[in-house]
Formats: C-alpha cells, structure tokens, sequence
C-alpha cells in the first residue's frame, strides 16, 4: 500500500507534440490531472518530467492547470528520468521510497523510467489508467514489461484511496470531490 509521507506522483512527458500522436492523449491527461490534484490534496509530492520541451514542448496545458505551486519540472534528455540527476535528487532528497507512475510514452520513457526506479530499490505503482502510446500494442507491450519486472499494477484511484486508508482522513472530501 502506498504511504503518501513516502510516495510520490511522478509524470512522464505529457507534452504539446504527443497531442496529435497519441490517439487517448485527452482522457489520460485528465486522469493524470486527477492524480496530481489527489495528490496535492493528500499532501503528497508531484515530479514532472519534460523530454527535450524546446522541440516537444511543454506539458500539455490540461494538466498544467492541475498542478499546485512549486512542483518541479525536470528536463530531460534520457528516456528514462533516473539518467537526470535533478531527478534523482528529488527522490532522495524527499526521502521517496514508491512511485505512482504515469505518462507518455508506456513502451520508451515511462518504462525505462521505471525499470530504473525498481533497480535503485523504488517501489513503482504504475497508474495503468494514466499512461499512453502511439500505437495500443506499445502500450500494452510497456505495460507487461514493467508488471513483469514488479512494477504493481494501479489506477488513480487506486492509488488515491491507498494514500488515504481511511474515510475519516482529513483530505478523504477533497479526494472524494476530485473523483466524482
């Protein structure tokens, strides 16, 4: 079960040049957006990551309208964000132990993202309702690969309700209010 004094929400390279690449590019977005205003609401931190945003652009508008102030951006030009060091320095500086993971690519970015977090000792919850590919079967491909190599499999609300544990938490309305 995820503990939110020790998780964080990490998105991968939700960005303005996936929009018409990346057919579900709307309906993940607004899970992602539903992730990071949970997350928010329970306290717990949210990492975005850019690939290359001179040429990719920046995160797409839907979701950086759901980010709360102070969540910091790493650009990246590694596929997978542990090969940034400003990235590995958030997790170790907050003290992270789990991931709730979502973004774009499933199969390139996402994947090697957290294969790396699972071979440096980081739980991965991958918020399968909240990633995406250009083609289904990349997909579904980056999926069974991270599954295979013990990424648990997750949704946002999953994840959500995992951080709060109990209806009488004091972030279970806002939680609530965000999902409906």
């Amino acid at each position: 079960m995820l503990d939110r004094g020790k998780t964080a929400l990490v998105i991968v390279d939700v960005q303005e040049a996936f929009r018409s690449a990346v057919p579900d590019l709307a309906l993940v977005a607004s899970r992602i957006s539903m992730a990071a205003r949970g997350f928010e609401a329970v306290g717990a931190p949210t990492f975005v990551t850019e690939q290359y945003p001179a040429g990719l652009g920046r995160t797409v508008e839907e979701i950086l309208f759901s980010l709360g102030e102070g969540v910091p951006f790493v650009e990246k030009s590694t596929f997978s964000a542990w090969g940034e060091e400003s990235f590995r320095s958030l997790i170790e500086e907050k003290g992270i132990t789990a991931v709730a993971l979502c973004g774009i690519e499933t199969h390139i970015c996402v994947m090697q993202t957290a294969l790396d977090l699972l071979a440096n000792g980081i739980e991965v919850h991958l918020l399968r309702d909240a990633v995406a590919s250009r083609f289904e079967h990349d997909r579904q491909a980056g999926i069974a690969r991270m599954i295979e190599a013990g990424a648990r499999s997750s949704s946002v609300e999953m994840a959500l309700f995992e951080t709060l544990k109990d209806s009488r938490d004091a972030a279970f309305k806002a939680v609530q209010s965000i999902i409906k």
